[in-house]
């Protein structure tokens, strides 16, 4: 809502529709509709008095609409990005490192498990973002998918994706745990 529309004398040129903010906001009012939908076919237990498990989400789909009218109002008087946002277009090299990233890790994850897969996400996600130090980043995205993996399988008891990455690491987890005596709880 920076620019605000600009309004003629009669009234007249008040509507300057900004193609792709207009989209977004026609997106945020589908997605407060499916929430409506989804939410409105959750089953309630008779046990519920008052408040069930239908009162968040119904909050939720009504911050999204309105959310939803705010920014198609917005787009519709001329967008919310500034003059010179507007003139810059996107890096779709970049974009595509990060879709490539995504792709990635859907498809490796059943497979090759959370911590490949995530490395994979993590190293294109980097190069999307200009990073050319590929090692680097692939040994910081272990570092992460290892500590978020273990912190699910430990703390939580949630397997969120073990694959034989994670078989090799408990394997020698394991044998320095038989070696040591320490107590690990792997997958």
């Amino acid at each position: 809502m920076a620019n605000g529309g600009a309004q003629g004398e009669s009234g007249a040129g008040w509507l300057r529709p900004a193609t792709g903010e207009t989209i977004i906001a026609v997106g945020v009012l589908v997605l407060a509709i499916v929430v409506v939908w989804q939410t409105a076919i959750i089953p309630v237990s008779p046990a519920y008095a008052q408040v069930g498990p239908k009162v968040v989400p119904y909050i939720t789909a009504a911050g999204l609409a309105l959310l939803g009218l705010l920014l198609l109002y917005s787009a519709l008087t001329g967008g919310w990005q500034p003059a010179e946002e507007q003139e810059i277009r996107p890096d779709r090299q970049a974009l595509l490192w990060v879709v490539a990233g995504l792709a990635l890790n859907v498809l490796l994850i059943s497979y090759f498990g959370f911590t490949i897969a995530s490395v994979a996400l993590f190293v294109c996600v980097a190069r999307g973002f200009g990073s050319t130090a590929i090692l680097r980043d692939a040994l910081i995205g272990v570092a992460f998918a290892l500590i978020t993996y273990y912190g699910f399988v430990t703390t939580l008891g949630i397997n969120i994706g073990a694959g034989w990455g994670e078989y090799l690491i408990d394997l020698v987890f394991s044998w320095v745990v038989d070696r040591t005596g320490a107590p690990f709880t792997g997958t």
